[in-house]
């Protein structure tokens, strides 16, 4: 069927993009963890990971001791165990660090897949009430990049730090076996490229991350509104001034990126520095043992050489912790928007669909979009019997919107009772609901897909007959004769190839497919003239004969063609004579 009402939020501007930067929470990165659980198998990758590095500390070790003991011209059966040692050690980390790889991304791909549908199962009961306000390029921006930041939780910060505290135990174990005081300065080096130098890249990377995510969502949402008002801008000449927009957030973007890549080149300097600082250290070590005779000349190379390989496992660090930064604003942005406060709230043992008929009662109906915002309804009362056409009138912002999220349930009423068949609509499965009561509206959403995609929305195992007899009912039927590839014809990204006439008989000819009872319109005759407007209403009461039809309008075509009219005013709906439609109805009203 046809897309939701987009309300907007009382206060909202149109074309405000910038919200308040949400506030990182120590919480939110445990609930992000918590939303995408790490799985056994990052855990055997993380394993993997670590064991490619230990594998690389031994090549370099084996190889060290080697080359120094070769230089002494011993028996070759005296180097024997050391060069299948080396042997082993360079097939083995490639093998490892492959498998790392494999086992790595599949688990955090896996566990983001999970996370991005939790994360979809509860922005349902949010939409449309909850996001008709938000801009689509930054709403876009959270459940894209925001999300993705799960896997950069795991793979890029988590993975590393467990991987850097194996391979850095490891290391230490070797180096104080062989030489305990070579081993403190390592783990003096450890610390300063493991910790310190993180945390400096870090601290210096916390502005910068501040902005990112909200200077990404601004251009997002700048780039999405280009592309789907891209006819209406390059019609008026405003192309140009809008590309330059975007380029100013592009370049916007690119500066606060340029920052955050300064902190992570901070402590990878300081990393280097501490890397070569350590290694000094454990050749100045290393030689005062040489000569006291606790270590051998050969044992002397693997204690300089041995922090070389073992600071590897410390270079994704600094960048992890600019990644950490990065994370946490995300999984702030993330639960600002899932923690809304939901405008359904779907029963936990709902009530099983009544059977047909479906009459559908509201009685003393009052609802509001926002805790504290004014009542939009307020004590409204209809009765919509099986089979009954009614039309709602009203000005624009007098609540036929507010009304049409009633009757579908996209809106859980604050006080009255909205009743199917007898059966109170709040104990309902919101879903078994809309089987019942259908929506095609102005704004209907056609995707980019072809037509046999589109109408399949309502019933996905409908065979072609079916299809072309719900076109047909839309009056549809020469239309579709003349289309180059039938049901294969591409229709354009949000309809493009169509007229909206045809966006809106489209969209009713998936809604007859449905098949659902009571089928709501709202405002059908949207942008059309008074000629053609009456006669799309025409054509839809006659497509829609047999079932229970609201006509949602602030215009008075086709309201001879209904059995009943109510004004809607002051929040509730009174009735109005045909007569008294001769001269239109007052303007005003307010909210929606």
């Amino acid at each position: 069927m046809s897309s939701a009402p987009n309300p907007r939020p009382p206060g909202a501007r149109p074309g405000d993009t910038r919200r308040p930067p949400a506030t990182a929470r120590p919480g939110d990165t445990r609930r992000l963890l918590a939303t995408a659980r790490p799985t056994a198998r990052l855990g055997v990758g993380a394993l993997a990971g670590a064991a490619a590095l230990l594998a690389g500390v031994g090549l370099t070790a084996t190889a060290a001791w080697l080359i120094a003991r070769a230089a002494q011209a011993p028996g070759v059966l005296t180097l024997t165990v050391a060069i299948v040692a080396v042997r082993f050690f360079g097939i083995a980390r490639p093998v490892l660090r492959y498998l790392e790889r494999l086992l790595s991304h599949d688990a955090a791909l896996r566990v983001l897949a999970e996370a991005r549908a939790r994360v979809y199962d509860r922005l349902v009961p949010l939409a449309p009430a909850r996001l008709g306000g938000q801009r689509r390029g930054d709403l876009l921006a959270r459940l894209v990049a925001d999300v993705d930041s799960v896997q950069d939780l795991q793979l890029r910060i988590l993975e590393p730090v467990a991987v850097a505290v194996l391979v850095s135990a490891g290391c230490l174990g070797l180096v104080a076996w062989l030489l305990p005081s070579a081993a403190v300065v390592l783990g003096v080096g450890l610390l300063l490229a493991g910790v310190a130098a993180p945390l400096a890249a870090g601290a210096t990377a916390r502005a910068s991350e501040a902005r990112l995510a909200g200077a990404r969502a601004r251009l997002s949402t700048e780039v999405v509104d280009l592309v789907r008002g891209a006819g209406d801008l390059i019609a008026m000449g405003a192309a140009p001034a809008r590309l330059a927009r975007i380029g100013e957030r592009d370049l916007e973007l690119t500066r606060i990126a340029h920052r955050a890549a300064l902190a992570a080149g901070l402590g990878a300097g300081l990393a280097s520095l501490a890397v070569g600082a350590t290694v000094w250290g454990s050749a100045l070590v290393g030689a005062g043992a040489v000569r006291s005779g606790r270590i051998s000349g050969v044992l002397l190379a693997v204690v300089v050489l041995v922090p070389l390989a073992a600071f590897e496992c410390l270079a994704p660090l600094p960048q992890a912790a600019v990644l950490l930064t990065r994370v946490r604003r995300s999984a702030a942005r993330l639960f600002e928007l899932l923690d809304a406060t939901p405008a359904v709230h779907a029963p936990a043992a709902p009530v099983p669909l009544p059977e047909a008929p479906y009459p559908l009662l509201l009685r003393g109906v009052r609802a509001r979009w926002t805790e504290g915002a004014p009542l939009v309804l307020d004590g409204v009362d209809l009765d919509l019997p099986p089979g009954r056409r009614v039309g709602i009138v009203g000005a624009s912002g007098a609540g036929k919107s507010t009304l049409v999220a009633v009757l579908l349930r996209f809106l859980d009423v604050e006080a009255g009772q909205v009743s199917l068949a007898g059966v109170d609509t709040a104990e309902l499965d919101p879903d078994e609901l809309r089987r019942v009561v259908g929506l095609v509206a102005d704004d209907a959403h056609i995707f980019g897909s072809t037509l046999r995609e589109n109408l399949r929305l309502a019933r996905p195992v409908a065979g072609d007959a079916e299809l072309l007899a719900a076109l047909r009912r839309a009056h549809l039927g020469g239309w579709y004769a003349g289309l180059p590839a039938g049901l294969d014809t591409w229709l354009g990204e949000g309809g493009s190839q169509l007229s909206g006439g045809e966006c809106r008989r489209v969209a009713l000819a998936r809604a007859l497919l449905a098949n659902t009872p009571v089928l709501v319109l709202d405002e059908p005759t949207e942008g059309l003239d008074g000629q053609t407007a009456r006669a799309l209403v025409a054509d839809l009461l006659d497509a829609a004969s047999g079932r229970t039809v609201v006509l949602v309008t602030h215009r008075p075509e086709g309201l001879d063609l209904v059995e009943e009219i109510h004004q809607l005013r002051a929040g509730r709906l009174w009735p109005v004579s045909r007569r008294e439609m001769g001269g239109g109805f007052p303007v005003g009203g307010r909210d929606r």
